[in-house]
């Protein structure tokens, strides 16, 4: 069975290349036994090299909670023999772009070398793996940042509202709090604590590699295999799956704005789940978050209560929820949730028509082939595949599974996917909602 999955969004094609091309993706295994999908082409004299480790802030006990994502602001701002202006110095020099990302379930590597000097350039990410310095005055530039964000969220409706979402959505499993931490849980961070989460967040036994480019498949597997092949194996274990928790009805969230902040939705469906594909695709004619979707034509072009509004499947690799958030003025918030009410009934009851069904798959099938737009993304997209458990072929038959749904199979998702009694409203700011 293809896993369909993943929102759809990552998976792309070159956008040169008409709508059925062929990705010629070779899957590399290298001498230390990782295993890597490489797109090759030698047009342009560079290479993308995309890594993420699974794990990311869900290993985080919760008194270290942003430890993962502290510790990787730090990468590559020091290492090795290098302080952080002597890393930034050499990584120009040579014309390369090493940056470290992290998230609820990953901790992602993103690097693009230039064929002329690669081998200098990988010495670079080598060192930032392996050997980073966590000097103290550069944790305390890292922190101030992460604490000056962490304090802006909290007094972001559209922050606040994701947040007690996630809280009342997963309670105490790490999806139910902030990757990034809190202020106080962040202060308490030291350099001994970033050296730990570096050694428990990027593991040889998590990892999945993607590669675009100007290299051959025996040289990226001497690449992989030079960067990855000495870090440790994985000792903290992932935590279990996050399973919804959400209490149905309004959950109000005092805040002094202009506007009120709606976060609304229930239990998901797991990316790896056979029909997920045809769950994107209902979603997509809902309230994907384009003009002419269910919801933007109900709230806005009929009736002038948002400017947007969205909805989305949001796939973690160890939970999932389905959910959608808009602003709109204090005064109409019960109106808006009733609305809500109402269009999530009548997709459960009634399902999308044809013709919705025939303009989200143009739309989709249309678009898809414009997403890659380079080795950049095509390395990115290689290691999402591998992360989400897509099979090689995926992205050559992706089309072709949309344009497969029937309609029967579209609104027997919309039934099994939409929950109106499970509604769970986070309303932040304002007056009108009634508490359930």
């Amino acid at each position: 069975m293809i896993h369909r999955a993943a929102l759809g969004c990552a998976l792309t094609l070159f956008a040169a290349l008409p709508l059925r091309a062929e990705i010629d993706i070779t899957e590399v295994t290298t001498p230390a036994g990782f295993t890597a999908w490489l797109v090759q082409d030698d047009a342009i004299p560079f290479v993308a090299l995309d890594v993420h480790f699974r794990g990311g802030a869900s290993i985080e006990p919760p008194e270290q909670a942003g430890a993962v994502n502290l510790m990787t602001a730090l990468l590559g701002d020091g290492a090795g023999d290098l302080d952080g202006q002597a890393f930034a110095e050499a990584r120009e020099e040579l014309g390369a772009r090493i940056s470290f990302s992290s998230g609820r379930d990953s901790v992602s590597l993103s690097a693009r070398l230039l064929t002329e000097n690669r081998e200098e350039a990988q010495a670079l990410i080598r060192l930032a793996l392996h050997e980073p310095r966590f000097d103290a005055d550069a944790i305390e530039r890292a922190r101030g940042r992460v604490i000056s964000s962490l304090r802006s969220d909290a007094v972001n409706p559209n922050s606040i509202a994701g947040q007690e979402f996630a809280r009342l959505a997963f309670g105490d499993h790490p999806y139910g709090r902030s990757s990034d931490g809190t202020p106080e849980t962040v202060a308490a961070l030291d350099a001994d604590a970033l050296r730990a989460m570096h050694r428990a967040a990027l593991t040889r036994d998590r990892v999945h590699i993607g590669a675009a480019g100007d290299i051959a498949p025996e040289e990226l597997a001497a690449l992989v295999d030079y960067l990855l092949a000495d870090l440790p194996v994985a000792d903290t274990p992932l935590p279990d799956r996050a399973e919804f928790i959400g209490a149905p009805g309004v959950h109000e969230v005092p805040f002094d704005g202009p506007q009120t902040v709606i976060s609304f939705g229930h239990a998901g469906i797991a990316r790896d789940d056979p029909d997920f594909l045809a769950a994107f695709v209902v979603n997509e004619a809902f309230g994907g978050g384009r003009f002419g979707t269910r919801l933007m034509r109900s709230l806005r072009e009929e009736r002038g209560l948002t400017y947007g509004v969205g909805s989305f499947l949001a796939t973690g690799a160890l939970g999932e929820s389905y959910q959608g958030r808009l602003s709109t003025d204090p005064q109409h918030v019960s109106q808006v949730l009733d609305i809500l009410r109402d269009e999530w009934r009548a997709m459960a009851e009634d399902g999308i028509t044809e013709d919705e069904a025939a303009r989200v798959r143009t739309y989709l099938t249309g678009a898809y082939p414009l997403r890659f737009d380079g080795n950049a993304s095509i390395a990115s997209i290689m290691a999402s595949m591998q992360f989400q458990g897509f099979d090689i072929d995926y992205v050559n038959i992706r089309n072709d599974l949309i344009e497969a749904l029937t309609l029967d199979d579209l609104n027997t998702m919309a039934a099994r996917l939409f929950d109106p009694e499970a509604l769970t409203f986070v309303v932040v700011g304002g007056p009108g909602a009634e508490t359930n």
